[in-house]
């Protein structure tokens, strides 16, 4: 299974991290996202994982991912 890490500094409260894990979920072939509001770390695991579109997921959310 890969896994990815993105720092997406925009975050600050709990509906931040609601948006962003529903919006990454929903990409194909991620199965866990797990997100860090202390570190502003999101972490996703699946197979096969499309870099691309989880950074476009993260800004359908509303921010953006470094």
């Amino acid at each position: 299974m890969e896994r990815r890490q993105y720092i997406v500094p925009g975050m600050h409260c709990g509906h931040c991290e609601t948006a962003v894990r529903d919006e990454v979920s929903a990409v194909p072939g991620v199965e866990s996202v797990e997100v860090d509001l202390a570190t502003k770390l999101v972490e996703v695991a699946g197979e096969p994982l499309d870099d691309a579109a989880i950074r476009a997921a993260i800004e359908e959310a509303g921010y953006e991912a470094a």
